[in-house]
């Protein structure tokens, strides 16, 4: 089954496959399933035709994933360093930007350079 250009897996159940979709998380696929009257448990091997069609036009239709999502948070992002926002500024330097500190526990946003520091550490062996 093919759903806003993803294609879902088949063995798993259906709130948990609508997930593969960027832009729904659980809740949304439950609500999606809820509006759809397909039961949450159901394996997407098993939908009828009539149950993925209403699915699929109740995504398409109310919900915004894949690549017009992409899109619209980063023209959101761009809008934010245009006009210089304090969040702007940080996304731009690539630091986090809803109030973590950085001293420490910054490594998702700023990458694990922990191997770097080489203070303390023994020298290398030296080649004969």
């Amino acid at each position: 089954m093919r759903v806003a250009g993803v294609s879902i897996p088949k063995e798993k159940k259906i709130n948990v496959a609508l997930t593969y979709i960027y832009g729904i998380g659980r809740t949304t696929a439950d609500n999606i399933l809820t509006v759809a009257k397909v039961d949450p448990d159901t394996r997407v091997k098993d939908l009828s035709q009539d149950q993925e069609d209403t699915i699929r036009t109740i995504i398409e239709k109310q919900h915004k994933t894949e690549g017009d999502l992409r899109r619209e948070i980063t023209s959101n992002i761009k809008r934010l360093k245009d006009i210089k926002a304090y969040r702007g500024v940080r996304h731009a330097k690539r630091l986090p930007v809803r109030g973590q500190r950085t001293k420490r526990n910054t490594r998702t946003i700023r990458g694990n350079k922990r191997g770097m520091a080489t203070s303390g550490k023994k020298p290398a062996a030296q080649k004969t």
